[in-house]
């Protein structure tokens, strides 16, 4: 177990004093029985009025309201919390779904939903086709082996590209590129699984690096807002896979929301009234610190710059 602080702030900056339209958060992590959170904080410039809501996903989302005009908005998120989870955890799957195919179980079928449907153009099965090489052809298809086998082939075959245009790349741009950002990574995964017949979702939130505590290998993406995809296994539930760095398991991912589609999964989306012009640029920073119970803070811990 460790204990983990996330500091994750956003600035606006503009021309003038402008007005802004209400903005929406998703900063809080989800509670369970591998992260449970400690303290909460979030301070905007100028004030807000700040109401909660769990949305269709039960994610905590913050709407934030602004009397106020400014030529400045800033969010800072400060989360405390203790975090448990193993790499590459023993999975225990059902028998019946050990081997691939599998069918879910009716009771299944209907709670997965839409996670089981593609949600993006493949006209020439460019996805299908990338995803059936890591079938087995001479023999019985291991459903956990080929899913490993997928999720490290993106980090060993595609290239880590921040970017940091809006949006997420569709699954075939970065198919055909072969780099993208942890956040395409993960669509082009959950795109890939949905098109073999299983269910995936994507997840935001954040990667804690283990160098921070004097880890050999520095995470990829990590001390940035960060992206991968869970795929339901019976009897094992939804397991996390991480391609950016070709890691299973919730070792080091804080998990801040869980989500159909990656649009759905925005940390911070807002609005001002102005002219195009009127806006000069925003800067995120998001620092991430560990420490051991009874200790402070770990003094390797740095800043980075975040990828929204």
């Amino acid at each position: 177990m460790q204990h983990l602080t996330v500091e994750h702030s956003t600035i606006y900056r503009y021309a003038r004093p402008v007005r802004f339209g209400e903005h929406r958060l998703m900063f809080r992590p989800r509670d369970s029985h591998d992260i449970r959170l400690i303290s909460t904080g979030i301070k905007i410039t100028p004030p807000a009025e700040i109401r909660w809501l769990h949305d269709v996903f039960n994610n905590s989302i913050a709407i934030a309201s602004f009397s106020d005009m400014a030529d400045t908005l800033e969010f800072v998120s400060t989360i405390t919390l203790e975090h448990y989870g193993g790499d590459y955890p023993d999975l225990t799957l059902a028998p019946y779904a050990r081997i691939f195919p599998f069918t879910y179980s009716g009771e299944e079928m209907a709670d997965l939903g839409r996670t089981l449907e593609r949600h993006y153009e493949d006209p020439e099965h460019e996805v299908l086709e990338w995803a059936r090489q890591f079938l087995n052809r001479e023999g019985e298809t291991h459903t956990y082996d080929m899913l490993i086998a997928m999720n490290s082939a993106i980090n060993a075959r595609f290239s880590y590209a921040r970017r940091y245009d809006l949006g997420t790349q569709p699954p075939l741009e970065t198919l055909r590129k072969g780099s993208g950002s942890c956040r395409d990574f993960a669509l082009l995964m959950m795109e890939a699984v949905r098109s073999l017949g299983l269910a995936a979702r994507f997840v935001s939130g954040y990667l804690y690096d283990p160098v921070l505590d004097g880890g050999s290998e520095s995470m990829v993406g990590a001390g940035e807002t960060h992206a991968w995809v869970q795929v339901y296994l019976p009897g094992a539930g939804w397991v996390e896979f991480d391609p950016t760095n070709g890691l299973i398991g919730g070792a080091n991912l804080i998990r801040v929301a869980v989500a159909r589609d990656p649009s759905q999964a925005v940390p911070l989306q807002g609005s001002f009234f102005g002219a195009a012009s009127d806006f000069i640029d925003m800067e995120v920073k998001v620092t991430v610190t560990a420490r051991q119970a009874g200790q402070g803070a770990s003094p390797t811990s740095r800043p980075l710059v975040a990828t929204l």
